[in-house]
């Protein structure tokens, strides 16, 4: 016996997956979590996510279902998260597969019930966007999660729904989600990151990070994403509350629209139909730009001294916080840069460092 969860955006849902099943069950057994392979383009150049076709390595543990263990690696150019995670956390991750649309995801699910018969079985989504509607102002990627709910919703088990730090992925304001939540299942405390703290230092979710940060007790205002948007960091950060599933489809326009699609590219013109965008145009349209942009040598002075005013006007706009992710957009560099700019900061200012985010020391007078 064992538990499935499945991370309903990928990325750094798997790491929260993690985190909230050593929280819940603790070490006696661990989960197996299907998760995509879809880390954004601070990690994987290539817009999307990643399909099954696009690593070497992985197991088959069902017909459409592979696992992907720590010697699995990404075709270049791509890039994936998963096989270091896989390496250093005690979990099964098993690869969500979106190119099949949702009757594909659907199948993979109801494989692997049968496969593992699982005691458990949770749809995890950090921060909420899972609740969107889809014509939202705030909504930027309603995509993954949108099929993921509509592939749990048609699995003939009984899957519990879980959104943790509601308001944390900056998508839907905690205010608009107060309603929809349901009772708080378990509220995340520092002993709880620590089975996923070493992950926390190179993984760049920026919503999970921010999740850890408020169990540890971080709070204030936290600057994210290339446009610099504030996400409050309150008590309710750290909260995992149980939503109704079918409710959470009846809102979601997007989710019940797409139920039938047999392709990513249906969800697609699904997403640009109801939302008015697709979040893979986006990374098309950045993942362009950024392959047009000079490549800028990370000089520590002229770093430490950008990173100077960029606190200072952070500090004026209110801001306590922010991510390596978004200093590392605000500072004019790459991605490959990131994990240069983190030690950097942290071995030039180490009291500014409030894991895993950076504390802004300038505030308005």
């Amino acid at each position: 016996m064992t538990r499935l969860i499945v991370a309903a955006g990928g990325g750094g849902d798997a790491v929260a997956a993690a985190m909230l099943d050593a929280a819940l069950y603790g070490d006696a057994s661990r989960a197996v979590i299907l998760t995509y392979a879809w880390d954004r383009l601070l990690i994987d150049p290539v817009p999307g996510p990643r399909g099954p076709h696009e690593f070497t390595d992985l197991e088959q543990l069902t017909p459409s279902v592979s696992v992907v263990p720590a010697e699995a690696r990404p075709i270049a150019p791509a890039g994936s998260t998963l096989p270091r995670l896989a390496a250093e956390l005690p979990h099964t991750f098993a690869l969500l597969d979106p190119y099949r649309g949702v009757e594909g995801a659907t199948r993979q699910l109801e494989e692997l019930i049968r496969c593992l018969e699982p005691e458990s079985i949770d749809l995890l989504d950090v921060g909420g966007d899972i609740l969107a509607r889809g014509d939202e102002p705030t909504l930027k990627s309603p995509l993954a999660d949108a099929l993921t709910l509509a592939a749990c919703c048609q699995v003939n088990a009984p899957i519990r729904l879980l959104v943790a730090g509601p308001g944390l992925d900056g998508e839907l304001p905690l205010d608009d989600l107060r309603g929809l939540l349901g009772p708080v299942v378990h509220p995340l405390t520092a002993k709880d990151t620590e089975p996923v703290s070493t992950v926390l230092e190179w993984h760049p979710s920026e919503a999970t990070g921010m999740l850890a940060a408020t169990a540890r007790g971080v709070r204030g205002t936290c600057e994210v994403r290339d446009a610099g948007l504030p996400v409050p960091l309150t008590d309710e950060g750290p909260k995992v509350h149980e939503v109704d599933m079918d409710e959470a489809l009846s809102r979601n326009q997007l989710a019940r629209a797409i139920m039938t699609t047999a392709t990513l590219d249906e969800v697609e013109a699904y997403s640009r139909e109801i939302c008015g965008y697709s979040e893979i145009d986006y990374e098309r349209n950045k993942a362009t730009w950024l392959s047009e942009q000079p490549l800028v040598k990370l000089d520590p002075d002229a770093v430490l001294a950008e990173l100077d005013t960029f606190e200072a006007e952070a500090g004026s706009r209110g801001v306590t916080h922010t991510t390596f992710r978004h200093l590392t957009e605000a500072l004019n560099l790459n991605g490959n840069q990131r994990q240069d700019l983190r030690e950097l900061l942290i071995n030039s200012r180490p009291e500014q460092y409030d894991a895993p985010l950076w504390r802004i020391t300038t505030q308005p007078a």
